[in-house]
């Protein structure tokens, strides 16, 4: 099989469990987290390492913003043999009381986006695999976390995200939107492979907080050390899925 034209890689380059933040700077920072790592590939929004965590063998993939470059990334990590993909993002909360630097393991994720339509019906759920979303979970109640658990949406338009949408998906019980979570989770269940996601809460569309509100930094203090927090759960999660 020849190389895959936007990640770089071919078979036998990569683990079979992989860490897809979006944002290419959060690979180093999770590389950070690891015992140690060496960089695959870079190109374009997807910045490829691989690494070892306690043992076990990992790659981090950015995916870039979307489900259109995340979309790819899934297509060609899974046609080089990577098998279980965790989403480690931040995420805007849908219901008060979710604050900023909490964390949100979505069991699921409402399709209000472009590209899984292309693949399948809109009736088709997007949902996270059990044995990755228990792992999360498992992950979080050992560093004594708690999280909240539960169905997000994804969304493709972050400046059209109007009062009427951010109503009907808080009226649905959706705890958070993102941008990545439900191509991840369809590719993954067409692909018969595993995907589970972890975000960190860095505004609340219903209490009227937002991202960037707090300074320079892109994530308010709170969120930027949840951050790291939800690295550390993703990593232990990826132990756990090894044991298994």
């Amino acid at each position: 099989m020849a190389k895959q034209p936007h990640i770089l890689c071919e078979p036998g380059d990569l683990n079979d469990v992989a860490l897809v933040p979006g944002d290419p700077g959060r690979v180093d920072r999770i590389a950070g987290h690891c015992d140690d790592h060496e960089l695959v590939a870079e190109n374009r929004e997807y910045r490829v390492v691989n690494a070892t965590y306690d043992g076990v063998g990992l790659t981090l993939c950015s995916t870039g913003i979307g489900a259109p470059s995340t979309a790819i990334a899934v297509e060609e990590l899974a046609a080089v043999g990577v098998e279980t993909f965790l989403r480690v993002g931040t995420t805007g909360a849908l219901q008060r009381g979710i604050e900023i630097g909490d964390m949100v393991v979505a069991t699921a994720a409402a399709k209000d986006e472009g590209t899984t339509k292309r693949y399948e019906s809109a009736t088709v759920p997007a949902v996270a695999t059990h044995g990755v979303v228990a792992a999360l979970l498992t992950g979080a109640s050992a560093r004594d976390e708690t999280v909240h658990v539960g169905p997000v949406a994804t969304d493709d338009a972050f400046y059209a995200e109007t009062e009427e949408h951010v109503e009907r998906w808080e009226g649905a019980g959706l705890l958070a939107v993102e941008m990545e979570a439900a191509a991840l989770f369809t590719l993954a269940r067409r692909k018969r492979l595993d995907a589970g996601a972890i975000c960190t809460v860095d505004g609340n569309l219903v209490e009227g907080t937002q991202k960037g509100e707090t300074g320079d930094e892109e994530l308010p203090p709170k969120a930027r050390d949840n951050v790291d927090r939800a690295i550390a759960i993703a990593l232990d999660a990826v132990v756990a899925l090894d044991d298994t």
